[in-house]
């Protein structure tokens, strides 16, 4: 968890949506719609990390979840920044797949494969990760990750403000 120094200065909520086409051409309109998201005074450590997940999620549901599907079947994304955690879902049209289990039974990805490490970066990013069937015959992936927010604290030796 990072903490983060300016918390009035943060959104109490805010939200970005974006659907695009299952391609992988589309990572770059994805990343830069994710870049300009970024609001101070969340740590750009944080925001790198999100997007890294971001770019692994997104790609994996094109290799894999979409892998038979038209290039046209879209991909919804949606962020939602809180002052405490920020929150990417990516909805995706392929099969039910139970990622907790695969991921159970994964060996240690070798560093020379050119895959296979996706799933298991964003697990080591992110606070919580989830892939769930919806209703509408769709597949969410949640990735979560936290900041805590420094609390201004005074020091009674000094007049001024410690963070």
């Amino acid at each position: 968890m990072t903490n983060v120094k300016s918390p009035d200065k943060l959104p109490k909520y805010h939200e970005s949506d974006l659907r695009v086409h299952s391609d992988l051409g589309e990572n770059d309109r994805v990343l830069s719609w994710f870049e300009e998201l970024h609001q101070a005074p969340i740590p750009k450590t944080v925001w790198l990390q999100c997007e890294l997940a971001l770019a692994e999620g997104f790609t994996n549901a094109i290799r894999h979840a979409h892998k038979y599907l038209p290039r046209d079947t879209p991909i919804d994304i949606e962020v939602r920044m809180y002052s405490n955690h920020l929150e990417i879902r990516i909805w995706d049209y392929g099969p039910p797949f139970d990622m907790t289990e695969w991921f159970k039974g994964q060996p240690e990805p070798d560093i020379f494969s050119p895959g296979g490490r996706g799933i298991k970066l964003m697990y080591a990013i992110a606070d919580h990760v989830s892939y769930t069937r919806t209703s509408d015959r769709r597949n969410c992936l949640l990735i979560v990750k936290n900041y805590w927010l420094y609390p201004q604290v005074k020091n009674e030796n000094s007049d001024f403000d410690k963070v």
